[in-house]
């Protein structure tokens, strides 16, 4: 399969350019990513899932699990028992995610010394 060159597509086709740009919105904001990365390693509970993202509050925790469950990315299961369990998961298109932004995670890792350098030098400058 041939890969279409993505800048020459959404220059020709601006509803092509606004798809684009709302799911990289989607996965690329601070909540997703943390959510994401941590159902890679299997199905959570809420509970589970807000206590491993540290600042995250209820609200903003069931509007991104919402939206992921929306855009077909992550899954809702919940199980007839009481007190009543959910979990959420990756779905498969989810699962495809697991690679880039393992990447990039891997990348912010790596690099998170240069980077605050970088600010300090910048802030240096500026005062």
């Amino acid at each position: 399969m041939i890969e279409p060159d993505i800048e020459q597509l959404c220059r020709r086709d601006s509803e092509t350019a606004g798809h684009v740009r709302d799911i990289l919105d989607r996965v690329g904001d601070k909540w997703s990513m943390l959510v994401i990365s941590l159902l890679e390693h299997g199905p959570r509970r809420y509970g589970s899932l807000a206590s491993d993202i540290p600042g995250i509050s209820q609200r903003m925790l069931t509007v991104t699990l919402q939206r992921l469950e929306r855009d077909g990315l992550v899954t809702r299961t919940s199980f007839p028992e009481i007190p009543p369990r959910v979990e959420y998961a990756l779905s498969s298109l989810g699962e495809t995610l697991k690679e880039p932004i393992g990447a990039l995670a891997r990348w912010a890792y790596q690099y998170k010394d240069e980077f605050a350098a970088s600010r300090d030098r910048y802030d240096e400058a500026r005062a």
